[in-house]
């Protein structure tokens, strides 16, 4: 079964078993929903366990969760930097235009019918994503994910089709 990462745990919070979850979710309060299940990964990417969500609240960028059976910083504490990941099975449908992030990493990026990269990474800074964009021997294109830029998404295809800004390429 394909798992996908929803979010890492920083650190602890307090002394009753609750953890520090840095989100990379859009999903986060239907994922960290009480009763809900996630699977656990060490930092090489090795299952440990699944995990049955207890409480969910948001501090400032985090998700403070606890979990079902960890009721003491001793429970855990040795998950730090450990990654919370969704089954594929537990996926919601996504609307038109709307797609997962590891949908989009790894389609080729073309403008103007040209290949220039492909996605590597996606950012959520703030109020749209920005595609990190890899380009063979050239920096990286940091590109806001927003109308006029993002023409096109095939995810079928494997193909994105993109207009450069003005001043948004410094190398051209």
């Amino acid at each position: 079964m394909n798992y996908y990462k929803v979010g890492t745990i920083v650190n602890t919070q307090g002394l009753q078993g609750e953890v520090r979850v840095l989100s990379v979710t859009d999903f986060a309060d239907e994922r960290f929903q009480i009763g809900n299940e996630l699977a656990l990964f060490d930092k090489k990417d090795n299952f440990i366990q699944n995990v049955k969500i207890k409480t969910h609240r948001k501090q400032k960028n985090f998700d403070i969760v606890k979990f079902e059976g960890m009721y003491h910083i001793n429970d855990v504490e040795k998950y730090r930097e450990h990654v919370l990941k969704v089954a594929e099975d537990d996926l919601s449908d996504l609307g038109e235009d709307e797609f997962y992030y590891h949908e989009i990493i790894g389609l080729d990026v073309y403008e103007n019918d040209e290949k220039i990269g492909s996605v590597k990474e996606i950012l959520s800074p703030g109020a749209n994503d920005v595609w990190v964009i890899d380009r063979p021997k050239k920096k990286d294109l940091l590109l806001p994910f927003i109308p006029g830029v993002v023409l096109d998404v095939d995810v079928a295809g494997n193909r994105v089709e993109i207009e450069i800004p003005e001043g948004l390429d410094d190398e051209n």
